[in-house]
């Protein structure tokens, strides 16, 4: 039997950016967060190493400067006036988690401590500058629980453990989503006059990746499967200091607090490629660099890794420490608390007398469900659907373009999440319940029941084993169109025995075999878009770097992608049929594209 609930707001995913919006929206509405974790488990927990704001509390900084690395950082595909927005609200954001009791690490004089992070730089790319706010290296977690702890206080409602599988779209309005409670099997509707999407990201499609195990992107193959396009799809970035062959994230804060990559032969190979910043170059670059390094046969022992080396002597040595400061093991232990402690329990090694094996690894999406400024969805290039937010990594707004700065995903999140949570709390003020459909849970049904009672010969777990070595081996840091055609044919061929899949599992309780091979489903969709994307794009951009393309071309691809389900409000399982593509112009205010140099 279907339960039915009925709140003003409805937010998915209890993250940063879901329990910002929460936040927000329920200073005047009556708001429900709908999540398939605890809270206080979400992945927000997991970022490291700070949160950019030019505060200018260690030396001089501005707004403008960190609007500029932004765009620069995004190779010139991030939309400026959102860019803007970001950098301007993070100085706001920032005092008011302050406000809220968020336990920042803090100046001898008390103000809020700042490091450097990769591509933030001063006086438009003159040097390094100290912008990431911090608590030391938790600082996600601090988010996260100081977002929770507000929530319960303003008394938001919490469905813990409701796994939503389908969003209710009629006639360009949002009425609800439908979830599944992991506990019963019991399917529930939330019938809402808003809802904001806040699901995170989908790095799972990837074999080696820093995202946690339900990072698989669910309601983003919702919206898409039921009409709404995905922008920007082919812009993955892989974080170069992923724990080698597990990619648990070693995050750059150990780089901004000195630490170095090593080659075979002990050289620190980041002076060559970024002369500027050296090892505080963006991602994508270092990423690069990594694995140039390695295919010119200098990974360690000949391997596909190099070092990171954090020994106090080594950054000394090298004056590579905040400000050519030198650091001694206890600043190291106290500033990288987390961080040493990984190397420590997954690696069995000291990280203060050995250097840390280290490669790239799937990190985050930069593209997802197109939202404006205010995160409404949009349904076209121009067009929003009522009712309808995301926020946060599943969503694009864009101000990471092709390639995203440390320290600027937990910025998106809060300034982001809270303008949507603003923007929905005055659209219930005005708006009515839009009726519901006369059974909007019956795709679920039939789709869960499908799964179910399969009794085919496929089996999930080999399925994404296949979909994860494809999508890492032919869809990663270099990308060329033989790989990615391989990778698109091996995509769409899981698909076609996807409908053949078996499970194990029949029974109702915590039936995460069921959820798990559903989850699969919507990986399949995204990965499928994914390698569409790139293969699509024929230049190299940020992240998106192409071995037969190599330079970037302003004149045919300054534009995002917009992808599209063929077959427009399909179901809610996989889908079938073709990707339609349309692009869409890049808002250009301040910063006129130019090369991109460090």
């Amino acid at each position: 039997m279907t339960q039915h609930h009925q709140f003003d707001a409805v937010i998915v995913g209890a993250g940063g950016a879901g329990l910002m919006a929460a936040l927000h929206a329920s200073k005047t509405a009556n708001v429900a967060v709908v999540s398939k974790l605890y809270p206080t488990r979400s992945h927000t927990g997991t970022a490291q190493g700070g949160i950019a704001a030019a505060l200018g509390n260690m030396e001089p900084d501005s707004w403008e400067w960190h609007m500029y690395d932004t765009v620069k950082g995004g190779d010139y595909l991030v939309d400026q006036d959102a860019a803007e927005i970001l950098a301007r609200d993070a100085i706001e954001a920032i005092i008011e988690l302050e406000h809220m009791g968020l336990p920042f690490d803090r100046t001898p004089e008390g103000k809020i401590e700042q490091r450097r992070f990769g591509g933030h730089t001063a006086n438009f790319g003159e040097k390094a500058v100290m912008r990431a706010c911090k608590a030391a290296d938790r600082t996600g977690h601090m988010i996260l629980q100081t977002l929770f702890q507000q929530c319960i206080k303003n008394k938001v409602n919490f469905f813990n453990e409701f796994f939503v599988t389908d969003v209710i779209l009629e006639d360009n309005v949002c009425r609800g989503v439908v979830a599944i409670e992991m506990a019963t099997s019991e399917i529930h509707v939330f019938h809402a006059k808003a809802v904001l999407i806040a699901a995170g990201g989908f790095g799972k499609m990837f074999q080696v990746t820093s995202n946690a195990h339900t990072l698989t992107g669910d309601p983003v193959a919702a919206l898409y499967r039921r009409g709404v396009p995905l922008e920007d799809m082919e812009f993955f970035q892989f974080h170069p200091t992923g724990i080698y062959k597990m990619g648990i994230l070693l995050s750059e804060a150990a780089r901004g607090e000195g630490a170095v990559f090593i080659n075979d032969k002990g050289e620190r190979f980041m002076e060559r490629y970024a002369p500027t910043l050296k090892d505080l170059a963006p991602r994508d670059m270092a990423s690069r660099y990594i694995y140039q390094e390695v295919r010119d046969g200098r990974g360690i022992g000949g391997k596909d890794y190099v070092y990171m080396d954090f020994r106090p002597e080594t950054i000394n040595r090298l004056k590579s420490g905040p400000g050519g400061k030198e650091v001694t093991r206890e600043h190291l232990e106290k500033a990288l608390p987390d961080i040493l402690e990984f190397a420590r329990v997954y690696l069995g090694i000291d990280p203060m007398k050995d250097p840390v094996p280290i490669q790239p690894t799937a990190h985050y999406a930069m593209g997802g469900i197109p939202t404006d400024v205010d995160g409404r969805v949009l349904a076209d290039n121009s067009k929003a659907v009522a009712g309808l937010y995301a926020a946060g990594e599943c969503a694009c707004v864009s101000v990471h373009g092709a390639n995203r700065l440390g320290t600027n995903s937990l910025v998106d999140l809060v300034v982001f999440g809270r303008r949507g949570g603003k923007h929905m709390a005055d659209f219930c003020k005005q708006a009515t319940f839009a009726p519901l459909p006369a059974n909007a849970a019956r795709d679920t049904a039939a789709e869960f029941d499908r799964l179910h009672a399969g009794k085919g010969h496929e089996r999930p777990a080999a399925l994404r084993n296949t979909m994860q070595k494809a999508m890492t081996g032919d869809v990663g840091v270099f990308r060329n169109e033989a790989d990615m055609e391989r990778a698109l044919d091996t995509v769409r061929e899981l698909k076609e025995r996807y409908r053949n899949v078996k499970i194990d599992d029949t029974g109702k309780i915590f039936n995460t075999d069921v959820l798990e091979t559903f989850e699969l489903g919507c990986l399949l969709d995204l990965a499928e878009i994914t390698a569409a994307a790139a293969l699509r794009r024929t230049e190299s951009r940020g992240g998106h770097s192409r071995e037969d393309y190599q330079a970037r071309d302003d004149a045919n691809w300054l534009n995002h992608s917009m992808a599209y389900c063929a077959m427009n409000g399909a179901a809610v399982g996989v889908t079938a049929g073709d990707i339609k593509f349309d692009k869409k112009p890049v808002v250009i205010t301040k910063f006129q594209p130019k090369e991109r140099k460090y």
